[in-house]
Formats: structure tokens, C-alpha cells, sequence
């Protein structure tokens, strides 16, 4: 019996590098595990859409599909949206069994991609005691969401840093700037800003924009393709894998 195959669900977005970003992802997924057929789908902005990937899917007799949100938190993408858009495709298409995958955050991987991403930047590990960091989320209206973001922030810094404090670019507050400042005033020597986003776009720019105002030493990449990032999408594919069925139907 063939595989499940692997579907990457991402938001999408008007800024090119985020559609360029989830097929770097998906790439790196694909060499991490030859033979597993992963595919990626967009909510909006992006082609191809979820409903699309799902009916060729279908019409190619596939049976089984794990759809696994590109997302950090569980908020309304994962709660709602993806949901529903999963619910109606597998109305439409009553042979194909579908589960909807856990989120990737918080896990012990994502902030591994993120101390990467800071050392890439310049950040050396003898800095860590010396080093505030900023973890810049997007923001969301959730309260889960935002919890979860505090309470990463509080673990991360029980690994050595001088301080972390979570910041967001929209719907929440503090914002990066902000969290900056705060760092300073707390008297740390060095701030670093590592944004805990997967892919480019208008919020880390954004980000970005606010590191640079607040004057921080450091700013991070995007967490990317990281290939931790790659490993996490695969665990979570085998824990949908193997829980029990729950398929999402209307």
C-alpha cells in the first residue's frame, strides 16, 4: 500500500518569495524522504488552490491525503479556514480520505531553525548570555496563538539567553520595535531580532522595518527552508499518519 501523500498547505501571498519559499520547503521535504509524494496548495493569493491539488488528486485514483498547515500556531487558518476548505473538497470527492495534520508549533525543532537563523546572521553561541532576543511573530487575534508565542519566549530563555521577549507585527502587541527598547532598558548589550515566520512577505517586512527603527545589532532571516523546518513537516505527517482516523468529511 502506497504512502499518503503529503499535502503542504500555506496561506499564500502577493509577495512572490512566499510561493518560492513553500516550494523550497517542499523540495527539501522531497529529499529528505525520495519517494513520498508531497504536493503544495495555497488558500489565497497563490496557485494552485487547495480544491484544485485535492480534485487532481482524486481523478488520479490517490486514496489518502494528509494535509498538513504550513503554520506555527493554531489559530483561525487551522481552526477554521483550512477546515472547511477540506470538509468541501472531500464532499466532492467521497473516495478520497483525507486528515488534516497538526500545526508545527511549538516544537524543540522550530527553535533550533531559529538559533540557526541567528547564527547565520552573525550571532556567535559565546553571545547568548550577553544577547536579548526579540521572538517576532505575526500576530494573531487568538488568544491560544498568543499564549503559545509567550510561553516559547519564556522556554527560550531558559536556554542561555540573556533575555526573549515575543513581539508581533500585526493584531497583537508588543510590536518588534517595542520589544527592542524594552531590551535595552532591561540593560542587555546586544538585541537580536529572530522573526518566527516561515516565509517572506508584508508582516516580516515589517519586522524587519521595526528592528531597524528600534535600532537592533541583529536581525534574522525568516525560518525558510530550514532543514529542521523540513524535518518537523515530516514528523508531523507520520503523527497524522499514525493516529487514529478521523477524516473530515461535510
Amino acid at each position: 500500500m502506497s504512502a499518503p501523500t503529503l499535502l503542504i498547505i500555506a496561506h499564500g501571498s502577493r509577495d512572490p518569495r512566499h510561493a518560492a519559499t513553500v516550494d523550497a520547503l517542499r523540495a527539501r521535504v522531497r529529499s529528505l524522504r525520495p519517494g513520498l509524494r508531497a504536493e503544495a496548495a495555497f488558500l489565497e493569493f497563490n496557485a494552485p488552490r487547495v480544491p484544485r491539488v485535492l480534485a487532481r488528486l482524486a481523478a488520479e485514483d490517490a486514496t489518502e491525503v494528509i494535509a498538513l498547515p504550513l503554520l506555527l500556531t493554531r489559530a483561525f487558518h487551522a481552526k477554521s479556514d483550512i477546515p472547511a476548505v477540506l470538509r468541501e473538497a472531500t464532499a466532492r470527492h467521497p473516495r478520497l480520505s483525507v486528515r488534516q495534520a497538526a500545526v508545527l508549533g511549538p516544537s524543540p525543532l522550530l527553535v533550533d531553525a531559529l538559533e540557526r537563523r541567528l547564527y547565520e546572521a552573525g550571532l556567535r553561541p559565546a553571545d547568548r548570555r550577553s544577547t536579548g532576543v526579540v521572538l517576532a511573530a505575526a500576530g494573531s487575534t487568538d488568544p491560544e496563538a498568543i499564549a503559545v508565542i509567550a510561553e516559547i519566549a519564556r522556554e527560550w530563555r531558559h536556554t542561555g539567553w540573556c533575555a526573549v521577549r515575543p513581539a508581533f507585527a500585526s493584531a497583537s502587541l508588543p510590536r518588534t520595535e517595542d520589544a527592542v527598547r524594552a531590551l535595552r532598558a532591561d540593560g542587555a548589550a546586544r538585541v537580536a531580532v529572530a522573526p518566527y515566520v516561515i516565509a517572506p512577505g508584508r508582516l516580516p517586512d515589517r519586522i524587519a522595518r521595526g528592528a531597524e527603527a528600534a535600532g537592533a545589532d541583529l536581525l534574522a532571516p525568516v525560518l525558510g527552508p530550514a532543514p529542521e523546518l523540513a524535518r518537523l513537516l515530516l514528523d508531523r505527517y507520520d503523527e497524522a499518519r499514525t493516529a487514529p482516523p478521523a477524516l473530515l468529511t461535510a
